[in-house]
């Protein structure tokens, strides 16, 4: 037993996280009402001390009571519990004390609380329940105050909510929903005032945004009952003196999911250097383990604005556009006054050479396909780490220096790249009024020369070949297969060709802490289990590209010859780009392919040095290359690792990251309008045509999809190493993504009908729930 007075939070294995935060409060002198813990040592012993709760009781003068659970893992920062586990009110007598207490214990394990942990990854052995016991307050307003708004995550407001009695946190009675920004202006500034003062004293001692429910009495006396971190938060910017916009970078990657330490460096290299490309200059800074660009100064600055949104719609998406188109017309970002400068890195030499090698790829687009295969060869060959390297010391040397020139491949690679994406988007605008955009995407279906369709419809290949060891492939899980392989305990099923090809791939590639699948081919056999399961000749993913390669040649055919009657000097240009568009489009996915090869020796190498300095070799991947060399040179980082290790493991479960950000940490999308979607319809951004209706699959992870063929996958984010799911998939639902990113162009070139850019996607729809796609219109209903 141990009094309220004396828990905090150094106690939480003894007395829990609600215990142990309400007596942080007592220590800040914050009012809250007396009380006692029932310790976790009761509830490991299973019995309950009567004796001990008796006397306890007695010291708080009997009445009413409030008991609450105050389990080991809840009200913690990145757990809050909240209402996973019973409290009981109004408890009067020894009696139903000790019956309440009880009450409290099982909750520990019921449904909820056990769902709640299993979504979490926590083992239910790990966790014990403290019980606190509290004198009841009579209140005649009771609430909760989060002391930075949980609806957009501004950290500049507090909302409260408010309501009569107890009932507010239960959802059982109509509540009225306050934002605090100045409490002085307020209709009541009294106890609003004096709840946000309690407010800052709160956070301020906890270091962080607050949960806190409170009650008044009938004397206006204000009391604090419980303080837990707002769990769902997203990370708020660095802190800056101005108001400043951050766009997040990484969903044009495909990418969500947090990047490693060791893996934000070479992103933020990489993004910046794309962006450059553009003539525009950005510092991608780290929120939250993911990229966000910080646009500020392109957005006040006149000339950039009119170039934004158009930014916005080609290469992050709708959700993105709507976004920048918000903050335009924020006054807070007006545009600056002085003349625009023009970007220094837009130089004529630069432009000049992007119009010759576009043009050469125009005039000449096989020459300049061979060009790019060997450039992509060459820069393989030259990727490799020297034999000589032996010491830590020198393979760190390695690292720092590796890439940094591209073996004159540059041009090669980028400018026929370029060339088959201009080819690809401008007969849109030559055929304005002849052609419909679904028209040309049919004409830029099943083109050939795309590395990930080539490695997809290998791999359909290989599953193809194992149909001996099916029952093997399919009934053994992924992970165990994958285990077998590496043992060398596996049948050969030609895995080794394909992963000598492409064992460099993997999903979120572009992160250098992310495994390759030579390392863990456990998507790999996910990917051929599903394969297996296609039993339908007639939608072999090898005849449907045939197929769709087939069709667009009819289409093409069909509109050459009407633009030429209707249109006939920009039909005939239009026609001969999009002939071009078919050599050279497909190659947009060499340029990242051919990176990856660098990725992988740096990450082998990495590897290598982390076996020196950890138990775990991938324990270097949360640390910077500074912070390796000076673990080379005695600095003990273990603790480091440890922390950023469990940061990751948070943010790998969060499930919504915000499109843009403010520096007060508001969610802009949050603060628009919310779509008007109708019952069972959801909107998003068709970005391949067609119209399927099937059983939803919901995939989190490529790793573990079980996707049976024809039904439709709906998931946050695609990048190449998703896109093995396209080949049996029905159609394609994402919550983000750009027309031209990686999911959709690969899903056009399929065939299957894809919408991006639906908000909620993965929580709006389960799996089995029958929904209809309609790529055209851009929209996905679900049935009744």
């Amino acid at each position: 037993m141990t009094p309220l007075t004396e828990a905090h939070a150094g106690l939480v294995p003894l007395v829990g996280g609600k215990a142990a935060g309400l007596g942080e409060l007592i220590r800040a002198d914050e009012r809250v009402p007396e009380g006692f813990c029932v310790t976790t040592e009761a509830h490991r012993a299973g019995v309950v001390p009567q004796d001990e709760v008796r006397a306890a009781y007695a010291r708080l003068g009997g009445g009413p009571v409030a008991v609450r659970s105050s389990a080991t893992d809840e009200d913690l920062p990145d757990a809050s519990f909240a209402g996973q586990h019973d409290t009981v009110l109004n408890v009067e007598g020894e009696a139903d004390l000790l019956a309440a207490i009880g009450t409290c214990w099982e909750s520990l394990h019921g449904s909820r609380a056990a769902a709640y942990r299993q979504a979490r990854g926590t083992d239910p052995a790990d966790v014990h329940m403290a019980v606190l016991v509290q004198r009841m307050v009579a209140p005649v307003r009771a609430g909760v105050l989060y002391t930075a708004n949980p609806v957009t995550g501004n950290r500049t407001e507090m909302l409260v909510e408010v309501g009569p009695g107890t009932t507010v946190v239960d959802g059982r009675t109509e509540v009225t929903r306050v934002v605090l920004a100045d409490p002085a202006g307020s209709a009541d500034p009294g106890w609003q005032g004096e709840l946000w003062a309690a407010g800052r004293r709160v956070q301020a001692h906890f270091g962080t945004p607050q949960d806190v429910e409170w009650a008044t009495d009938h004397d206006g006396t204000l009391w604090l009952l419980q303080s837990r971190p707002v769990s769902t938060l997203f990370p708020v910017p660095p802190q800056t003196d101005d108001l400043r916009v951050y766009v997040e970078f990484g969903n044009v990657q495909g990418m969500l999911r947090p990047v490693t330490p060791m893996g934000m460096a070479t992103l933020r290299a990489m993004i910046a250097a794309m962006v450059a490309s553009l003539g525009m200059r950005v510092e991608i800074v780290d929120i939250g383990g993911r990229l966000y660009g910080d646009l500020t100064d392109l957005v006040r600055r006149p000339a950039s604005r009119r170039r934004l949104v158009r930014l916005m719609a080609v290469d992050f998406g709708p959700r993105a556009q709507a976004v920048m188109e918000h903050v335009l017309r924020d006054p807070r970002f007006a545009p600056s006054g002085g003349r625009s400068r023009r970007p220094a890195d837009a130089s004529l030499s630069t432009a000049l050479r992007a119009l010759r090698g576009i043009l050469r790829a125009l005039a000449r687009p096989d020459a300049a396909r061979r060009r790019l295969v060997a450039a992509v060869d060459r820069l393989r060959a030259e990727a490799a780490a020297p034999a000589h390297l032996r010491t830590a010391h020198e393979r760190l040397r390695f690292v720092r220096d590796h890439g940094d020139g591209d073996g004159g491949a540059a041009d090669d690679i980028t400018w026929p790249i370029v060339a088959g994406m201009l080819a690809s988007a401008l007969p849109a605008h030559l055929l304005r009024g002849v052609a419909t955009e679904d028209e040309i995407h049919a004409v830029l279906r099943g083109v050939p020369h795309n590395v990930t369709i080539e490695m997809d419809l290998a791999l359909w290949a290989l599953a193809c070949a194992a149909r001996p060891h099916r029952e093997l492939l399919l009934d053994t899980p992924p992970a165990e297969l994958s285990a077998r392989y590496l043992r060398g305990t596996l049948p050969e099923i030609g895995l080794s060709a394909f992963l000598s090809r492409y064992g460099h791939r993997a999903a979120a590639e572009a992160d250098v802490g992310v495994p390759r699948w030579a390392e863990d081919p456990t998507p790999v056999f996910a990917a051929v289990a599903n394969y297996l399961r296609l039993t339908d000749p007639t939608q072999a993913p090898d005849r449907r590209f045939a197929g769709a390669a087939a069709a667009a040649g009819a289409a093409l055919d069909e509109l050459a010859a009407r633009v030429r009657r209707r249109r006939p000097v920009r039909g005939r240009i239009a026609i001969f780009l999009l002939r071009r568009a078919r050599r050279l489009a497909g190659l947009r996915e060499s340029g990242k392919f051919a990176g990856l090869y660098r990725l992988r020796t740096v990450r082998e190498q990495l590897l290598l040095i982390g076996a020196t300095l950890f138990p775990a070799a991938d324990d270097i991947m949360f640390l910077t290359l500074d912070e390796v060399e000076a673990a080379l040179d005695g600095a003990d980082l273990t603790g480091l690792v440890a922390r950023r290790r469990a940061t990751h493991r948070r943010e790998l479960r969060r499930r919504v990251v915000p499109v843009a950000l403010l520096s007060d940490g508001t969610d802009v999308e949050s603060t628009l309008p919310a779509p008007a979607d109708g019952a069972g319809l959801l909107r998003g951004v068709g970005a391949a045509t067609g119209r399927v209706t099937g059983p939803a699959r919901v995939v989190t992870d490529p790793a573990t999809a079980y996707l049976e063929p024809g039904e439709i996958l709906v998931t946050a984010t695609t990048d190449p190493g998703w896109t093995p799911l396209f080949l049996t998939a029905g159609a394609l639902v994402t919550e983000t993504g750009a027309i031209m990113a990686h999911g959709p162009t690969v899903a056009r070139e399929y065939g299957i009908p894809a919408v991006i850019s639906v908000p909620g996607a993965t929580s709006r729809i389960v799996t089995g729930q029958v929904i209809t796609v309609d790529g055209a219109a851009g929209t996905v209903t679900t049935a009744r």
